[in-house]
């Protein structure tokens, strides 16, 4: 199943039913999951990534490292904790209702990253697992084909000798230092450096305007990456001088390739920001499907 990494899970809250997904706030540019949390000093509203594997949030109030909190509905206020304990560190789980049948357990302490899913039903939850997130082949997307077939692309005169990438195309992606492929399990690996100085990955999709993101260490939603390195030949993806035209925010450089040749290939180092672009040299040549800088 390609991009399954990359599940959105739905959730709601075990005692009232009441979804507890968020679309105004979002996390790794997916619609987040809002509790209501309680550390041993403050009480305010957590954002957690709905990605599957993600460990990311937004809060208004500090969260201090190892520190366990108390999770709850943000619609009937009541707790959300279970009498089950984490296997790894033996604080208590909280659980939500997945809306494809079954539950999703996370541990409530702060830096753990144990949890789980269970099914009611292995096989109904598959099915819909393969009709919501399993793609055709790796050029087009399902969804991304239903919502963009609707929109023709028109091209003015001055575009027709140009290759278009189209949205939904999968990019295999490599690095410019090394040229090794950066596409790993049907994602773009990126090895990152956050403000807290700590290494991780960030997997991205790879597929061109799906924005969908998860990382191994906690990357602050509207910040900006530290540094972004290959996980090849960990030299740095940062371009000198280079700024995203939307935040201003550097800019890292990777390389696809395109039907006729590769190409250098730009995306914002700052967290949430869906710009990306290309070369002065290569617009000539290409142009990418749904992009205004483009």
């Amino acid at each position: 199943m390609n991009n399954i990494n990359f599940v959105s899970i739905q959730v709601k809250c075990p005692h009232c039913g009441k979804s507890s997904m968020d679309a105004e706030h979002k996390v790794d540019n997916e619609q987040s999951i809002k509790l209501l949390i309680e550390t041993s000093k403050q009480k305010g509203t957590i954002y957690l990534s709905s990605i599957y594997g993600s460990y990311n949030y937004i809060s208004n109030i500090d969260i201090i490292p190892n520190e366990i909190s108390k999770f709850s509905c943000t619609f009937c206020k009541k707790e959300i904790t279970t009498k089950e304990n984490c296997s790894t560190c033996d604080a208590p789980m909280a659980s939500l209702i997945l809306d494809m049948g079954g539950k999703v357990s996370f541990c409530s302490r702060k830096d753990c990253h144990r949890h789980n899913i269970s099914f009611d039903d292995l096989s109904v939850a598959l099915k819909k697992l393969y009709q919501e997130f399993g793609y055709i082949d790796k050029s087009h997307p399902k969804e991304i084909n239903n919502h963009y077939k609707k929109h023709e692309l028109i091209k003015t005169e001055e575009e027709e000798h140009k290759e278009i990438i189209e949205t939904g195309s999968f990019l295999n992606s490599y690095c410019p230092h090394c040229k090794k492929n950066l596409i790993e399990s049907d994602m773009l690996k990126l090895k990152v450096v956050n403000e807290n100085n700590e290494v991780g990955y960030a997997l991205l999709s790879p597929y061109l305007n799906v924005f969908s993101l998860k990382s191994t260490v906690f990357l602050p939603e509207e910040k900006t990456i530290n540094d972004i390195l290959c996980f090849h030949c960990n030299e740095s993806l940062i371009v000198n001088n280079g700024k995203c035209k939307k935040c201003e925010t550097p800019i890292a450089k990777i390389l696809v390739s395109a039907r006729t040749k590769m190409i250098d290939f730009y995306i914002c180092s700052k967290k949430g920001c869906t710009w990306h672009g290309l070369s002065k040299k290569d617009m000539d040549d290409i142009r990418l499907e749904d992009s205004n800088e483009w």
